[in-house]
C-alpha cells in the first residue's frame, strides 16, 4: 500500500485547527456560538464566498473543512455523515448541493477545500476583516493570475530592453577581445 493509499484510510484535516475555541460576541452563551457557527457554515456552502470578520471565518473554516471533509469519505449513505450534514446545515436542500455537487468537485483534491484570505479593513475599523471561499467557484478570483503575463506590454518591452542591452555587452566584450588579440598579433611579429 503506499502512501497515497495511506492518506485515505486517515481522516485529516488539511489546515491548521486551532485547539482552543475563539470567543465570538454571543451573549447567549456556547449555544448561541455555535447558531452562529452553523448560518456561516451553511452560507459557505450556499454561496461559496462569505466576507465577514476574520475570527469567525477563521472558525467556520475548521467545521466547514470537516464537513466537506467526511462527506467526501463517507458519503451520503453513512449515518453519522448525515446526521452532521443535517445539523450544520440549517438549509436542508443545501445537503443536496453538498453530496451531488461539492463532492464530486472536491473528490480528487489534495489541498484544502476552502481558501481564507485577509481583506482590507476601514482605518477607524480595528476589527480584522476576512473573506472565506470555496475552491473552484464560479466567482472571478479575488488574485489575479501571475503566471500568464509574459505578453502584457511592460513586460514585453522589459524583455526587449533586456535583449539590446545584451546584444551591446556581448558587442563590447567582443570589441575588447578583438582588440587584445590585435595587440597580441602586433608584439609578436615585433
Amino acid at each position: 500500500m503506499n502512501q497515497a493509499d495511506v492518506a485515505k484510510l486517515v481522516s485529516q484535516l488539511r489546515i491548521k485547527v486551532n485547539p482552543r475555541l475563539r470567543k465570538f460576541r454571543s451573549p447567549g452563551g456556547p449555544e448561541e456560538r455555535l447558531n452562529k457557527l452553523r448560518k456561516t457554515v451553511t452560507a459557505l456552502i450556499k454561496h461559496e464566498r462569505l466576507e465577514l470578520n476574520y475570527p469567525r471565518a477563521d472558525e467556520s473554516r475548521m467545521y466547514a473543512e470537516r464537513l466537506i471533509s467526511d462527506a467526501i469519505r463517507y458519503g451520503d449513505c453513512h449515518k453519522e455523515t448525515m446526521e452532521m450534514a443535517d445539523y450544520w446545515l440549517i438549509e436542508k436542500q443545501l445537503v443536496h448541493k453538498l453530496f451531488k455537487v461539492l463532492v464530486p468537485r472536491f473528490a480528487n483534491y489534495n489541498t484544502a477545500y476552502t481558501k481564507i484570505y485577509k481583506a482590507p479593513t476601514i482605518h477607524p475599523e480595528t476589527r480584522l476583516k476576512a473573506v472565506l471561499e470555496l475552491r473552484g467557484n464560479p466567482y472571478p478570483p479575488l488574485l489575479p493570475d501571475m503566471h500568464h503575463n509574459r505578453n502584457l506590454i511592460h513586460n514585453v518591452l522589459l524583455d526587449e530592453a533586456k535583449k539590446a542591452y545584451r546584444t551591446r555587452k556581448y558587442a563590447e566584450i567582443a570589441a575588447k577581445i578583438d582588440a587584445a588579440g590585435q595587440n597580441a598579433t602586433e608584439e609578436t611579429s615585433k
